[in-house]
């Protein structure tokens, strides 16, 4: 990794104390709020969880359609190659090193030894190739929807020893370490759970610190220790019981009064309640934006009106971001600029959005009428959670004043995925694009990728996007994602809205929220948009 570390990702965030004693209180970087101070960690003891959504397509990984709901589960059940740390780097976790050749176009995987999965199967460079090979669409048994497009770029992938292999890549790629991470869910299985022709969704067998006990969708779903972690001395819960919980005021309630110990959100007015719950010392509360995800409006430009940047043009001006963050968000949120976050490689303060002007916005909606002979209409597509419903009939008050009509579908996290990939949508509220190396996102945006889901076809942004991914100088890619930034200002293929704001609630007695040092010895992750670690949550006894 010491190769490709200077260019994998430049983001600049402090180390935060996570050892395995637990975090203590932090502040800036983007993250406030804390965990509980605490001693040493005590092992044993259960916690029950709230999710914001159920993963109601399961976890057969190079299949499945993960948010952030079904990230945290992954997390507790598979381990993977690669993890980010404190600094930005995807330093080696299942493997002991991933080290490329000097053109970036052959890397070299070795993998940790002694390590097993759930059924006591051995974790070897074959079963990680057939993985590989799974993900890309290389591998019979197992037919992807969304990550034969991420690996596209894989050649062909070698195994040279029992815990080695080597992947060879089309063109030169100097953020591949990421990719075996993949923001959660490129998690290796052990080889009976692909293999497994009718319940890979259910069949969940990793090596990491849990195991799938029980699984109830839309009610539970129960993980416990696993005894033979390769992590010594690690997990120290005997028991994670995970419930979908998509009212994230019930979820406040349920931790209020003791319902549930953790819990997770990024909706701020729940953010709201939970700083003031915090501060009766009820709850201990960590809120993170680092490597966070950004929040917007999709357009899907392969139909009308969306297919039109007049339309394009006129939504935005009409939306008035300040009122609704005041309004809806107590003014808690950060507006976004673009798609890359502060401290991200590509991030700029201004990259030229236009700024809410409702008289501009209606005259661009007279313009498009006029010019195509038709109505200005179309279909918001949205969750049904109440925090949901609610943003979406704040927009189309907002866009309605611009003289468009704007219809409201409601549509749940699984679906809003399906409906995406299918292109069955005009706009739709989304949330992705988290912190990391910005060449993560060359395969929802590159023209032709089926999970370019906004269909955009766009010369200048596949050129950036070739351009930067084989690009290994940091000074030239921070040029070359700037540029990127300003492009999606001037064509507008979505209406950024806020930075992804994520907290976790726990109660006090819960500890080791952000889990233990690395196996290199570097702090882990702060940021919360993919789920956190559970090997070193533990309880007081």
């Amino acid at each position: 990794m010491r190769g490709a570390r200077g260019v994998a990702i430049l983001v600049v965030v402090a180390a935060v104390g996570a050892g395995c004693g637990g975090a203590d209180s932090t502040g800036g970087g983007g993250r406030s709020g804390s965990t509980a101070v605490a001693g040493d960690p005590t092992p044993g003891g259960k916690v029950v969880y709230g999710l914001e959504a159920e993963s109601s397509g399961g976890w057969c990984l190079p299949e499945a359609q993960l948010a952030i709901a079904g990230m945290q589960v992954a997390r507790s059940v598979y381990d993977y190659l690669t993890v980010p740390n404190a600094k930005g780097e995807y330093v080696p976790f299942l493997a002991k090193s991933v080290t490329p050749n000097a053109r970036f176009d052959e890397w070299t995987i070795e993998l940790r030894d002694g390590i097993r999965f759930h059924d006591g199967t051995e974790l070897t460079a074959e079963v990680v190739k057939n993985n590989l090979d799974a993900f890309r669409g290389a591998y019979p048994a197992r037919h992807p929807l969304l990550f034969v497009f991420v690996f596209d770029n894989v050649a062909d992938v070698t195994v040279t020893g029992p815990l080695t292999l080597k992947v060879a890549t089309k063109t030169p790629w100097v953020s591949f370490p990421a990719y075996l991470y993949s923001n959660a869910r490129f998690g290796i299985s052990g080889q009976a759970q692909p293999d497994d022709p009718d319940h890979c969704d259910t069949n969940l067998i990793g090596t990491g610190p849990f195991m799938l006990d029980s699984w109830r969708p839309n009610d539970h779903l129960t993980v416990v220790k696993n005894p033979h972690y390769w992590r010594a001395g690690l997990p120290y819960l005997d028991e994670i019981e995970y419930r979908p919980m998509p009212d994230a005021n019930q979820m406040v309630n349920a931790i209020e009064s003791g319902e549930i110990d953790l819990m997770h959100t990024s909706t701020a007015l729940a953010i709201a309640d939970l700083r003031e719950v915090a501060k009766s010392g009820d709850v201990s509360l960590y809120e993170s934006d680092d490597f966070t995800e950004t929040g917007y409006v999709m357009f899907n430009t392969a139909k009308p009106p969306f297919d039109n940047i007049l339309a394009r043009q006129a939504i935005t001006y009409a939306i008035d971001l300040d009122t609704e963050n005041d309004v809806r968000n107590k003014g808690i949120l950060t507006e976004a600029s673009g798609p890359f976050a502060p401290g991200n490689m590509g991030y700029l303060e201004d990259a030229g959005r236009p700024q809410y002007d409702l008289d501009k916005a209606k005259s661009l909606v007279a313009q498009y009428e006029d010019e195509t002979g038709l109505d200005f209409r179309f279909t918001l597509s949205h969750g049904g959670d109440p925090a949901g419903q609610e943003g979406a009939q704040f927009w189309i008050a907002m866009v309605e004043k611009a003289g468009v009509k704007v219809d409201s579908k409601v549509v749940d996290q699984s679906q809003a995925i399906n409906d995406a990939i299918a292109g069955n949508f005009q706009a739709t509220g989304w949330r992705n694009h988290p912190g990391g190396d910005p060449d993560t996102q060359y395969v929802w945006w590159h023209s032709g990728s089926p999970v370019n889901f906004g269909k955009f076809s766009d010369p200048e942004i596949d050129r950036l996007l070739e351009e930067g991914r084989a690009e290994p100088d940091p000074a030239e890619r921070e040029r070359i994602y700037e540029d990127m930034n300003r492009r999606f200002s001037e064509q507008l293929y979505d209406v950024w809205t806020f930075w992804t704001l994520w907290a976790v609630a726990t109660d006090t007695d819960v500890h080791g929220l952000l889990g233990p040092d690395l196996p290199d010895g570097s702090k882990p992750l702060p940021g919360l948009a993919n789920g956190h670690a559970v090997d070193g949550l533990w309880v007081d006894q």
